[in-house]
């Protein structure tokens, strides 16, 4: 990750964009640090992208310094201006993300020492971005190490199934981040989503699609005078369409809160639920059929503080008592009170993917996650902040559709 040599695997521009994400997210003016690149790095280049008029970039090269000072000076005045390139990490100035450039590998001891060593360089709330093989057989100890830093301090992953050998980018943030910083964050783009024709699918429609087809090919294998193998390969298109991940455009209204997912409104009310808190809040239900997208989005733009998942039953989702299902309840800091979103598995669907644990800062429509088969999601807005923007019965978009504006301060109840 920086100097010891270890990490010898290239990432491809795929997983590039992915480790580069939180640096290019960020509003700015902005420092960035990436260690461990050659000229000509995919990773490098992906971070000059990312540089706007008032940030700066440090790299630490090593040995491979003056190739990188002379591959920033072919690039330009205006990246040459921004760009700092030194030969090792204690000339580095702290930073606001961190990137790695190069696969992390060796063993944990080793990755657990790099990353105490950027502790130093990291100003506060910054994060670090490191890629490591997906395959845990390639892992190795830092594979483990990482994991478990993750589950510490990780604020993010991206799972980048196009790239030789696929790749995990774990985000990890080692100290706070200013909640009110997410309102001016672009969000964060699912690179691990993979493109097929003009649109993009979730990996889980990936993977779903592969066990389908994988299935098909088994089953030609055992009986090849039999046409059952058709079965299951005619179910993987409609499979990985369920996945689909459209890109949204977000509307640039700040007093906008916007979809949780796509679907049709089951109810407006103000209500109490003693899973999110004491106080009254305004509940915004929309039922998401099998034929939807199910990728879910932030309503609103904030820290994560809290995600658990409560108990219950799998009665089908536009039934009332669907609000007593197996959910996951994710609670949102904001500077007008805390967002719930509650993911509630249906009748089908028995699956929820969370992808923002606590620390994680989302942009208002950012992928935070899905479900599988047929769901429902709650936004739970405090009750007398927000003027309702829909009514039971209207078609919404996740990420597009405003469902509710904030009131201003001096009008709330």
């Amino acid at each position: 990750m920086t100097e010891g040599g270890r990490f010898t695997s290239r990432v491809g521009a795929i997983a590039a964009s992915a480790l580069a994400s939180d640096l290019a997210r960020h509003p700015g003016p902005k420092h960035g640090l990436l260690i461990d690149v050659p000229a000509g790095s995919p990773v490098l280049d992906a971070a000059v992208d990312t540089l706007r008029p008032d940030d700066t970039l440090t790299v630490v090269a090593g040995a491979a310094a003056p190739e990188v000072r002379e591959h920033m000076r072919r690039a330009g005045e205006w990246v040459e201006r921004r760009v700092r390139v030194v030969e090792t990490l204690a000339e580095a100035d702290p930073a606001d993300s961190v990137i790695s450039g190069e696969l992390a590998s060796g063993g944990a001891d080793e990755v657990r020492a790099e990353l105490d060593g950027l502790a130093k360089h990291l100003n506060p709330g910054a994060v670090v971005s490191v890629a490591v093989a997906a395959a845990p057989f390639l892992a190795g100890g830092a594979g483990e190490e990482l994991d478990r830093q993750a589950a510490l301090f990780g604020v993010g992953t991206d799972l980048v199934l196009r790239n030789a050998p696929p790749v995990r980018v774990h985000r990890l943030r080692f100290s706070p981040a200013d909640a009110a910083l997410a309102e001016r964050l672009a969000p964060l783009r699912r690179t691990s989503s993979v493109r097929v024709g003009r649109a993009y699918v979730d990996s889980n429609g990936v993977a779903a699609a592969a066990i389908c087809l994988g299935a098909a090919a088994l089953v030609r294998r055992a009986r090849p005078r039999s046409r059952l193998w058709l079965l299951p390969a005619l179910v993987a298109a409609p499979v990985s369409a369920f996945f689909r991940d459209p890109e949204r455009t977000v509307p640039d209204d700040p007093t906008a809160v916007v979809a949780a997912s796509d679907g049709k409104v089951l109810g407006v009310d103000v209500v109490t639920d003693d899973r999110v808190g004491d106080a009254e809040y305004l509940r915004i239900s929309v039922f998401l059929s099998v034929l939807d997208v199910h990728v879910n989005r932030a309503p609103v733009a904030g820290r994560v503080v809290d995600q658990f998942v409560v108990d219950g039953g799998f009665v089908a989702a536009m039934n009332p008592l669907a609000e007593h299902n197996v959910s996951a309840y994710t609670l949102i800091e904001t500077p007008r009170g805390t967002v719930a979103v509650a993911q509630r598995t249906g009748l089908i669907a028995r699956r929820i993917v969370h992808r923002a644990p606590v620390g994680s800062l989302l942009a208002k429509g950012e992928r935070f996650g899905l479900i599988r088969f047929g769901s429902r999601t709650d936004v739970y807005l405090p009750a007398g902040t927000a003027t309702v923007a829909v009514s039971t019965g209207d078609r919404v978009r996740g990420a597009e559709t405003v469902i509710a504006r904030w009131l201003p301060r001096s009008a709330r109840s």
